[in-house]
């Protein structure tokens, strides 16, 4: 197998866990942080509140998948390249 497929294979795997994992885990994250925030507030967010939780947890997300997607599939596969 040559390397250029064997990159091409990982990350294709690696970009499909992360977009799989993506919506799940956002909204995980999203939950915990809004549940978070109203027990330090001692009150439920507004609508404007809620938005800027979804956004900052949308943001993370996206670092959280893409890094355990791409730890997973070395686990798993190996790194392409490395002996």
């Amino acid at each position: 197998m040559s390397a250029q497929f064997q990159y091409l294979w990982f990350f294709g795997w690696s970009a499909l866990l992360a977009f799989m994992l993506y919506f799940p885990v956002s909204k995980l994250v999203w939950t915990l942080s809004t549940r978070r925030q109203e027990r330090k507030l001692k009150r439920k967010l507004n609508e404007s509140e809620l938005s800027g939780q979804l956004q900052r947890a949308r943001f993370i997300t996206f670092f959280l998948v893409v890094v355990f997607a791409l730890m997973f599939n070395a686990n798993i596969f190996g790194f392409p390249g490395a002996k």
